[in-house]
């Protein structure tokens, strides 16, 4: 099943392909999570009797709870085993998307998809990196594979407010959940054919403390800005949540340190937060699906509530962000083995940024519709160049024995981007127009504001990791 020996090369290609196919696709479905509740967020709240605030807060929680919940996921998956994990993951996420297609009421949507949804994508998606670096020895073959995983994360998010309005148009908002549900056990069912390689005979205990002070301090940080929506930027109860969250995270830190210098697994090493590659390759990561989400989030409101689009036609006019990073995804690994994994992630956030200031020259309230297309195209392919060259350079720059880890890093921060991505744009929204300003105009400014602090952060980035120079945490 592996591709570590094979008896010829189209051998090879087809069992890779059997093992990455189910890990795709729940990457693919992840993402498609996140991005497609955007186009029905005037249907959703019309059908719960809800304003627009609560369904954003639901979409916040969902990638919340997939970036508190990461990292001991990642841990998990040492324990209970890579496969085990993933599936649990599946079944845990599939009840979670029933609940919310049956849901009568915003708590119950929130149950379902922010809670539960968020659980199982907390427990499947660090097993798909994980197999990935351990079923392929070979360090070309695991880049290709990883830019097909990445692909797949990006193809989900672009590609989610398409189905998305498509499903919700032609047929209920509560059938894209109804969709997923199939999706999910489908994979399941592909998902058997996956070998898992061994674990270590001794196996990491797992750190209930750390996981706990780890999830509340992000939690209290994204939902103290979420809390700008109703009290404004100006609210003390607003700036002592995020006082609080960033206090518990330090908690966590020293928490951490004292465990490992103790000799006890922590739930991860401070050590990972040492390596100026990995570090830098990270924030890349984490602004690259800010913006993403961000601006997505940003567009669907101003269509569906100033311009009065439906859930098709404002997933229809999110098309060329779609083609962008369907494209770009396409072109990735040809990209990849011809430059530098710095020089993709430079050219992507300026290829964002020039799409976002394309946004704001060109669209207007009453403008026409091939006004959005050349930003969010070139927004799109930005991206896309640059998914799967980050995810690169940060597993790249830890040896094998520490992957496990630094994916649960990883997929944390992607997740917690994509988080502060809609709960950032919402406030600004919210604030924006508060103040007599152009709420839409302003956030999509702050938007790229971000992407420009992603641009230099990828400029800070070195030649060339080597893994084998740098300090690596205790196994």
């Amino acid at each position: 099943m592996t591709t570590r020996t094979g008896t010829g090369s189209g051998a090879v290609v087809a069992a890779g392909g059997a093992v990455v196919l189910p890990l795709a696709l729940a990457q693919f479905i992840a993402s498609y999570a996140a991005s497609n509740m955007n186009v029905a967020i005037s249907d959703i709240a019309d059908d719960l009797h809800t304003d627009v605030s609560g369904i954003q807060t639901t979409i916040t929680l969902f990638t919340l709870t997939m970036a508190a919940l990461m990292i001991p996921g990642s841990k998990l998956t040492d324990i209970w085993g890579r496969k085990f994990c993933f599936i649990l993951g599946l079944v845990v996420y599939g009840v979670g998307a029933l609940l919310a297609l049956l849901a009568q009421g915003l708590v119950l949507l929130t149950i379902g998809y922010s809670l539960l949804e968020g659980i199982g994508s907390a427990l499947l998606i660090p097993p798909i990196y994980i197999l990935i670096t351990v079923v392929f020895a070979d360090v070309k073959t695991r880049a290709k594979w990883f830019g097909v995983v990445s692909g797949a994360a990006g193809l989900g998010s672009a590609a989610g407010p398409l189905i998305g309005g498509l499903v919700t148009t032609y047929i209920s908002w509560r059938a894209s959940f109804g969709l997923q549900v199939l999706v999910v056990a489908g994979i399941a069912l592909l998902a058997r054919r996956i070998v898992d390689p061994p674990l270590p005979t001794q196996r990491p205990r797992f750190d209930g403390v750390g996981a706990v002070l780890s999830a509340a301090g992000l939690f209290l940080v994204v939902y103290g800005i979420l809390q700008t929506n109703e009290d404004g930027w100006g609210s003390a109860k607003v700036w002592i949540l995020v006082a609080s969250g960033a206090l518990v995270l330090a908690v966590f830190f020293l928490w951490v340190q004292n465990r490992e210098r103790h000799g006890r697994t922590p739930l991860v090493s401070p050590s990972l937060f040492k390596n100026t590659t990995s570090n830098l390759g990270l924030t890349t990561q984490t602004v690259q699906w800010l913006v993403l989400q961000g601006t997505f989030f940003v567009i669907s409101v101003f269509l569906q509530q100033v311009r009065g689009y439906s859930a098709i036609e404002t997933g229809l006019m999110l098309v060329p962000a779609t083609i962008g990073i369907l494209l770009s995804s396409a072109m990735a690994q040809r990209m990849a083995s011809r430059h530098p994994q710095r020089l993709l992630i430079r050219v992507g956030f300026t290829l964002t940024i020039v799409g976002i200031a394309l946004l704001l020259a060109l669209s207007r309230t009453d403008s026409a519709v091939w006004t959005f297309w050349p930003g969010l195209f070139l927004m799109g392919f930005g991206v896309g160049a640059m998914l799967t060259a980050s995810v690169n350079v940060v597993q790249s720059a830890w040896p094998e024995h520490v992957q496990g880890d630094i994916s649960g890093v990883s997929r944390s921060v992607s997740n917690l981007g994509s988080s502060l991505g809609v709960a950032i744009a919402g406030s600004v929204l919210v604030a924006a127009a508060a103040k007599g300003n152009p709420p839409y105009f302003t956030a999509l400014i702050i938007v790229g504001g971000f992407a420009l602090v992603g641009w230099l952060a990828a400029l800070l980035l070195p030649k060339a990791p080597a893994p084998q120079q740098q300090e690596t945490p205790s196994a």
